[in-house]
């Protein structure tokens, strides 16, 4: 089969080479423009962009490159922006989507599960419309998420996702037979900085959630203190918004428990074990605040 491939991060990948080791021809892909990254600010490819152009294949950053090619489908895979219906019309798409619609419609689909403590998330294979991710869905696959980080989760849907659409390109039966979305709609709204920020009044569930979407920070002293990795502790004595250490254990107050840091990243510093951070912050442990 000729398609069209369009997609960005690195999530996308998967799906782009099972395309082409299952034997179709991907006659363009269409991904993001080349963005700055880093200090440096020097511009950079998306995943999508590298990992095509090491296939050999067509790299394009404009959707009016698809009315050069002659394709039976395209595929989105996370590209990062809507399809106008013109596009639609004249190509046909399917859409991977990261989430079992109708919940989770939108931007973030997979940390938006994760924070609401979902017990499983998935992928859904559907036909791509105007409308945010309203098309029927011609296979689903479940995944359940248990702790997972966001980047263990994206990995594993990410191949599970590649696996669902070549299944679909390869029969007829699931091509033709789409089913309507059935179930509540709810949105995957895009986060915003203010999600990431871990505060004292935040259940202590919630923010083991949120440190493992991998950008949660907190403030101490004033300082900002990126926590890369933390979990559940037995400790019952620490104060609502205390910061203080147990033995080799680094421990915040929450509303309903404690939390022991794990591994921190302290502003302007790299990635170190929280009990070494602990160490050369010279912090107080009985009135070290933290939020």
């Amino acid at each position: 089969m000729h398609v069209a491939f369009l997609g960005t991060p690195e999530a996308a990948v998967p799906t782009l080479r099972a395309l082409v080791e299952a034997g179709h021809d991907v006659d363009i892909v269409i991904t993001r423009p080349d963005r700055r990254r880093g200090r440096g600010s020097e511009l950079s490819a998306s995943p999508v962009k590298v990992a095509a152009q090491s296939l050999g294949l067509r790299v394009a950053h404009r959707l009016g490159d698809l009315g050069s090619v002659s394709v039976d489908r395209g595929v989105v895979v996370a590209y990062g922006a809507l399809i106008p219906a013109a596009v639609l019309e004249r190509t046909p798409m399917l859409n991977v989507h990261f989430s079992l619609l109708p919940r989770w419609r939108g931007a973030a689909p997979v940390e938006r599960a994760i924070l609401a403590g979902d017990a499983e998330t998935g992928v859904s294979v559907m036909t791509l419309e105007v409308e945010l991710d309203t098309g029927p869905v011609h296979l689903e696959r479940r995944v359940t998420i248990e702790e997972k980080t966001l980047t263990e989760l994206l990995d594993e849907l990410s191949v599970v996702g590649a696996k669902a659409l070549v299944e679909v390109l390869a029969s007829t039966s699931l091509l033709a037979s789409a089913s309507p979305q059935s179930g509540d709609v709810v949105y995957a709204a895009k986060l915003t900085k203010e999600d990431f920020h871990l505060t004292p009044s935040t259940m202590r569930e919630q923010l083991l959630r949120t440190v493992r979407l991998g950008r949660a920070f907190t403030f101490v002293h004033g300082r900002r203190l990126l926590v890369e990795a933390a979990a559940r502790s037995s400790e019952v004595d620490v104060d609502v918004g205390q910061v203080t250490r147990r033995g080799n254990d680094v421990l915040l107050g929450a509303v309903g428990g404690t939390v022991a840091l794990l591994r921190v990243r302290p502003e302007g510093k790299g990635s170190m074990d929280a009990h070494a951070w602990w160490a050369g912050a010279r912090l107080d442990e009985r009135s070290t605040m933290w939020g």
